[in-house]
């Protein structure tokens, strides 16, 4: 009896060990969002068909992809489309930020998460499994030598989108990279939803 509660007891504690390294892993990946700008190719598959490019600065982002560019500046988004030459503007809620934002999709892992870590051959493989109802239900996020993400892969209630990213680089980006700039595109019919 002794045996099996020692046995179980190493099991519990080596979990509690997986969780806490998880846990700074992901405090050490996020933070170096915090410092400094990063841009990035994607290609996504499954619930979401996209490639493109994206820049991070903290919670703001840009995203280019073949069917619209879409700009956030931590309050405000705007959607360009170019087949149709509209700008949609609105203020999005929570849940429809995390879908389109890494630094979102990156910091889920502060509530509602339990997660586990292993090493894998492109370097850390974290895994986030929801404890309650939330947006994103599973992800899984691969991280390279230096912390920065190369895949995530995340179940929403729609189903698996897979993303690869590319081309990471840090660098400085002016607020004004995240906020949708009129003059850039003069014939844009503008749609203020908020």
């Amino acid at each position: 009896m002794k045996k099996i509660l020692t046995l179980i007891l190493a099991v519990l504690l080596g979990a509690t060990s997986y969780a806490q390294n998880a846990k700074k892993t992901m405090d050490k990946a996020v933070s170096a969002f915090k410092k400094s700008s990063v841009s990035a190719n994607y290609t996504a598959t499954g619930q979401m068909n996209d490639s493109g490019s994206f820049s991070l600065k903290g919670n703001k982002y840009r995203a280019q992809g073949k069917q619209a560019i879409v700009w956030f500046d931590g309050k405000t988004q705007w959607t360009y489309m170019p087949s149709t030459e509209e700008v949609n503007v609105v203020t999005p809620n929570p849940n429809k930020v995390s879908g389109l934002n890494p630094y979102a999709l990156l910091n889920l892992y502060k509530n509602g998460y339990v997660l586990t870590q292993k090493s894998v051959a492109a370097g850390t493989l974290i895994h986030m499994k929801a404890t309650g109802n939330q947006p994103i239900q599973d992800l899984y996020l691969t991280l390279d030598a230096k912390l920065q993400p190369v895949k995530i892969n995340f179940k929403n209630s729609k189903g698996w989108t897979y993303v690869t990213l590319s081309n990471y680089k840090t660098t400085k980006l002016p607020d004004s990279t995240f906020k949708f700039n009129q003059k850039e595109y003069p014939d844009a019919e503008i749609n203020d939803l908020r």
